[in-house]
Formats: C-alpha cells, structure tokens, sequence
C-alpha cells in the first residue's frame, strides 16, 4: 500500500461529493463481532514469541460501549477492534521496512493491533515479506525478487538503505536483518495480532496461503491486495479479505449515483486511501455508507497527526501508518489507548526519529 497523500494528493473540497454536509456528522455503528467458528476472540492475548498489547475496549468502540447491529454481515474478529491501530509494512517511517525487527518494535513499543505487509514470491516457491518487485531500494542487492532463490534474498542485507536522517547515517547496515519469509514473521508474532498480507503478484498467493494454513493462522491473516481478475484464487481462501481495487472504484461510483444499497462488497473490510489519482474519495459519507452496509474502514496511509485525528473523528475503524509512534500519541490523547511503552509519560516518542528506505 502507497502513502494516502504520497502519491494520492488531490484538491481538498469542503463539499462531499455526494452532497452530504462538509462536517462529519454522525456515522452508524458497526455491528458487533459474531465469533466464527475457530476465530480468536478480538482482543485475546496468546502464545507468541514477541510480547505486547493495548488497552481493550467493549465491543471494538473507544468509548467501550456494544455498538448496534447494523448490515447483515457479521464483523470478523480480525477487524472488530475500533479503531485499530496497525504498522504500516512494520513502521517504515521509524524502522527498516517489512523486517521481524521492525514488526517487534511495533508490537513491544507501540503496542499496535496488527501489521500490514507485502509479498512476493522467490524463484523456489517460498513466500518473501518485501514492496517492490525487485530488491534494488531495500537492499544491498539488485535484481528481480521472482528471479532469486530463498537462500539468495536472505544473503542480503534487509536494513541497509535505511536512514533516519536523510542520508547521513544508516544505523541499521551490518545488523543482520534480512528479508524474511510469511512463516517467520507468523511464528515471530503473538497470535493475537492481525496481520494484513498484501498479494504484490499472483504467483505469491498459493505460497501465502499455503503458509497461513501451515501456522493455523487463517483468522488473523487478511488477505489483500486482490485484483478482480485474482478472484478464483482468493476465492478459496479460509479468512479474511479486504476489497479490492475494483470493488472500491464500483461502491464510490454507486455511492455517488445514491445506490450504494444495491451492492455491498463481499468481503471483510474495506482498505483504502482518502485521495485516490489526485482527486478526494474517502469522504464522511463514504464512511456512513461503508457502515450501513456493514463494513470497517481502514485508511492508508496517514503520516501526519492532524489527519489522524480527522479521520478517526470521522469514524474510521482503522489507520495504517509509517509513524506508529504519532499514532500511538493521538490514540492514547483520545483515551482509546493506555501509553505503550515507546511513549514517554508526557506523550512524546521515545523511538527513533522518522527515517526512510531508499
């Protein structure tokens, strides 16, 4: 997933372009989260090598309060905790990206709810947790991630372009990260934590799936990042999905036709940014209607803490950042949150300052 406004900014509009007021106004409820058979309970804590956890809410609501039945969909436990705190590819603004190091800090200093990450798959089969299709920005290597064995990727080194200073030093090169395959960062994080997946090529999915069979972890993975045309395949997977690109642009459409109650999207969630090719679709009343329909919102991929604190006054059910150490800040200012152990006692990051791969 690219950055909301990194690539996606448009014209901020005080007008909805579905007509509905510029303000957020009131956003229905979701409903609340039926157990499936198998599924976690949101918010238990299990086994796991890698310690951390936040303060729990009733029902996934930050107030606490059991939200209403509303849709005719249950809310899967992967996605039922609101709002939900989640590391973009670990926490790419703080540590080097998509890395067991970066995805440990944000569960044990940020006390995040769940990750995100991509995957690609190695020229053996194996499913590689990396963005780019090839290794040249990440790395100290170059050349095709489906092109490499396993065993060539994880010669490399996974932390070697990444400064927090804009290029004057790169703390992490030598340290012995690597680029790390789908079972590794399973086994590394506690179960009670979600993990998004985002299938960056096709080839990757049966590998993908077939390791979160393999770790028992089909209701905490999501599974994301599907195309239209990729339907067959996820079709067949067991947990969680979110929407695709596809199925995104078609309920924006409807919405703004006033007939997004012909068609709801089937999946668990919906992942999207506010700006989409420049122009604004995430709006307070894409939000509502999302809601009525029975759907989360997760929004990627929001840096900056006063569009943290918009969108979840909004409503969202979700944000996806680079800096969980501000989102932890506002989370924890709104109540939603007790201080995890990166936040000092006056609020402040006590983690690196923000940094950038490549």
């Amino acid at each position: 997933m690219r950055g909301g406004r990194r690539g996606w900014r448009g014209r901020r509009s005080g007008a909805e372009p579905d007509g509905a007021p510029p303000g957020p106004g009131p956003v229905p409820a979701l409903p609340a989260p039926a157990r499936r058979r198998g599924a976690p309970r949101a918010g238990a804590v299990a086994g796991g090598r890698v310690s951390g956890g936040s303060a729990s809410t009733s029902g996934g609501r930050v107030d606490g309060s059991a939200p209403r039945p509303r849709g005719g969909r249950p809310i899967h436990p992967a996605v039922a905790r609101r709002p939900q705190f989640i590391a973009h590819r670990g926490g790419a603004g703080l540590y080097p990206e998509n890395t067991l190091h970066a995805f440990r800090r944000a569960v044990e200093d940020w006390a995040v709810d769940a990750v995100e990450l991509d995957v690609h798959a190695t020229a053996d089969g194996h499913c590689v947790v990396i963005h780019d299709p090839t290794v040249d920005r990440t790395t100290d290597g170059a050349g095709r991630v489906a092109d490499l064995t396993l065993a060539e990727l994880q010669r490399l080194d996974a932390g070697y372009r990444f400064t927090p200073d804009g290029g004057r030093t790169f703390p992490y090169r030598g340290q012995g990260l690597r680029i790390p395959t789908i079972d590794e960062v399973l086994a590394e994080l506690p179960s009670h934590i979600t993990v998004i997946a985002e299938v960056k090529a096709r080839a990757a999915q049966a590998p993908l799936f077939e390791a979160v069979r393999r770790a028992g972890a089909e209701q905490r993975v999501i599974a994301a990042g599907m195309r239209d045309a990729d339907r067959d395949l996820f079709s067949q997977y067991p947990g969680p999905t979110s929407a695709s690109l596809e199925q995104i642009r078609r309920f924006v459409i409807l919405h703004r036709l006033r007939l997004w109650r012909l068609w709801r999207p089937p999946v668990d969630v919906v992942q999207m940014p506010e700006y989409w090719n420049g122009r604004r679709v995430l709006t307070p009343g894409l939000v509502a209607a999302l809601h009525a329909s029975g759907l989360p919102v997760q929004v990627w991929t929001v840096d900056e803490t006063a569009d943290m604190e918009r969108l979840l006054d909004w409503g969202v059910d979700g944000i996806l950042t680079d800096r969980p150490d501000r989102l932890a800040a506002v989370l924890v200012g709104r109540g939603a949150r007790r201080p995890p152990p990166g936040l000092t006692a006056s609020g402040a990051s006590a983690g690196e300052p923000g940094g950038r791969t490549g």
